[in-house]
């Protein structure tokens, strides 16, 4: 250990405000945690980074009651759509996908999904709105304070930090500890995770830059414009994107570069001329804002946990930026973890309920990293199209990618291919199940004993509801006594378990009250209906929810459904004190104290 002191004591210590850091300490400040969250450096985020913001992550967003905020900042879904490929900007088009749910076949997907929609919003703009929130909710924030190493022990972690302001060394003891520290975590190393796959696997270069190109773009708009130029004066892969950060005067220019031949250096001028060659125009005013070079990794933990120590984000998932999936998932590590942490903390869980976050989320990173390094396969059958993997040189690629245009067999061909290839990467873009279709199975979800149902449709391009335990709690909008609308999901979350029935279930209401005495937990009985609070007008839940009137679905905290009742039985108390006993690890009349 390298500090001399203990300075201050905590209930839980993060290490990091990338999204999953930051993310955990707004949901722990809500939830009433002692939390303190720690950053290395001066502020958030200063660059784009992590951008895509899909509808998972908007409802968690919700039930923090930021999405207000979050809308106000993000470029919405509809100017996300047009992904173009081309020579530059101000050259060539070579083809175009719609792409987040735009095309017209998949926006009803989408719209029935959740009562969010998806959007775009950089990283350093979405890390300041959680740590507003966590700040104003109690959660503690210290920037400037670098983690060095821990120790655990039976009652506690010890953590070591520098005070980079000071250099001054000293303790924090906590009860637990969450690393969200990046890409390469020094608490993941410390607690001796063990990870599977590669890092460094390509090399790419950032550039963030300003210039108004509204001439370019705006009629066909979107996040992510593809440019290929063979030959590039800036060498490298001859490959490259512009991606949208604010419409449409802010961008991030990625160039990619042979990693084996090491990273080129970077100057402004250097800068400049990858941006100038990806526009097509070197009359346009560029600002070069900042630079940076980083590597397409492969890897993810197999467990994602070690005692009192919790890792989540980019520490236990490391993958391209394909699918947009980052971000979320990270976001999504916090939403599951926080409200365990907080009963656990309340003395209201036995700990055994925080084992169960690594078996809920560990086969989501590896599914993260594992879908996201396959779509980078998805693009070479474009490249083949085009004529770029077998031409000997630079003049050869741009030989093979005109000759598409003649009147040819050969050229007909060639077009169909492209269609079919750019076709083909809706895999990158539209993969709404990959997004959506997480499904848990750990001590914390009780089963009720029917066979998992599968999925009808292809499971990483659609989103399909269930009402199973271990999946998402199905939106479906409900309208209220005074004709509002509200989801399915607004009447859940927010720190606490829902009871949803209808009308013949009212012994749930009972039921939910004797499971609040006994275990003095956070339970709402909502009961849908006519003349009930809460009608199901449009009758979309009755389909949904897979139960009779007057069964039950018990939602977690996060949203997730830990437990159902087909329909009201005798033993309806019973059988809910049972599954909370199962769900909280202790039965009714054991009360932990907190620890």
């Amino acid at each position: 250990m390298h500090g001399n002191r203990t300075a201050l004591k905590i209930d839980v210590l993060i290490v990091g405000t990338g999204p999953a850091g930051a993310a955990s300490a707004a949901l722990l400040g809500t939830y009433g945690v002692r939390a303190l969250v720690i950053n290395k450096y001066g502020w958030t985020a200063p660059t784009p980074r992590a951008h895509i913001t899909n509808q998972r992550t908007m409802e968690i967003i919700r039930d923090l009651g930021l999405e207000a905020e979050a809308e106000q900042h993000a470029t919405r879904q509809e100017l996300m759509g047009e992904n173009t490929y081309c020579t530059s900007l101000a050259g060539e088009e070579l083809g175009r996908v719609k792409t987040w749910g735009n095309h017209p076949r998949r926006r009803t997907d989408f719209e029935l999904a959740s009562p969010t929609k998806m959007c775009d919003l950089p990283q350093h703009l979405l890390e300041p709105i959680f740590i507003n929130a966590a700040a104003k909710r109690g959660t503690k924030v210290r920037f400037d304070t670098e983690y060095l190493d821990h120790e655990q022990d039976d009652k506690g972690v010890t953590v070591s930090v520098r005070d980079r302001l000071t250099g001054e060394t000293y303790n924090i003891r906590c009860k637990y500890l969450i690393g969200a520290d990046g890409a390469n975590s020094k608490v993941v190393a410390d607690a001796g995770l063990p990870l599977e796959g590669k890092m460094g696997v390509s090399g790419a270069i950032n550039v963030h830059f300003d210039a108004d190109l509204s001439r370019f773009v705006a009629h066909r708009p979107s996040v992510l414009y593809w440019v290929m130029q063979p030959g590039s004066s800036t060498g490298g892969l001859g490959i490259g994107l512009v991606r949208m950060v604010r419409p449409w005067n802010k961008w991030l220019a990625i160039w990619g570069y042979d990693i084996e031949q090491g990273a080129p250096e970077m100057t402004e001028g250097f800068a400049k001329e990858i941006v100038h060659n990806m526009i097509g125009d070197n009359s346009v005013p560029v600002t070069i804002e900042a630079t940076s070079l980083w590597t397409v990794n492969d890897m993810f933990a197999t467990s994602i946990s070690k005692g009192r120590v919790f890792c989540m984000g980019d520490a236990i998932h490391r993958h391209p930026p394909t699918n947009g999936l980052g971000s979320n998932v990270s976001i999504q590590d916090a939403y599951n973890l926080a409200w365990k942490l907080a009963l656990v903390l309340g003395g209201k869980a036995a700990p055994s309920l925080l084992s169960t976050y690594d078996p809920e989320r560990t086969p989501v990173a590896k599914q993260t990293v594992k879908r996201a390094n396959k779509s980078l396969g998805d693009f070479p059958p474009i490249f083949k199209a085009l004529g770029l993997l077998d031409a000997k040189s630079p003049q050869e690629m741009i030989a093979n990618m005109a000759a598409r245009k003649a009147a040819t067999p050969g050229a007909a061909e060639q077009r169909a291919a492209l269609i079919n290839a750019i076709d083909n990467t809706h895999y990158v873009y539209n993969a709404h199940g990959v997004e959506m279709n997480q499904r848990y199975d750990s001590a914390a979800i009780v089963s009720d004993g029917t066979p998992d149902p599968g999925f009808k449709r292809d499971l990483e391009l659609y989103h399909e509801h269930s009402s199973r335990p271990g999946a998402p709690l199905p939106h479906a909008w409900l309208v209220t006594k005074t004709g509002h609308r509200i989801s399915t999901l607004d009447l859940c979350g927010k720190g606490r378990f829902t009871l949803l029935t209808g009308i013949g279930g009212e012994a749930w209401d009972a039921a939910a009250r004797q499971v609040r005495d006994a275990y003095g937990i956070n339970l709402d009985a909502v009961i849908v209906g006519p003349g009930r609070e809460y009608e199901d007008i449009y009758g979309d839940f009755s389909h949904l929810r897979e139960t009779n009137e007057d069964g039950a679905l018990l939602v977690r905290p996060d949203l997730i459904v830990g437990w159902r009742s087909k329909n009201l039985a005798k033993s309806a108390v019973d059988d809910l004190l049972t599954a909370f006993e199962k769900i909280l690890g202790l039965s009714s009349k054991q009360r932990l104290a907190a620890e």
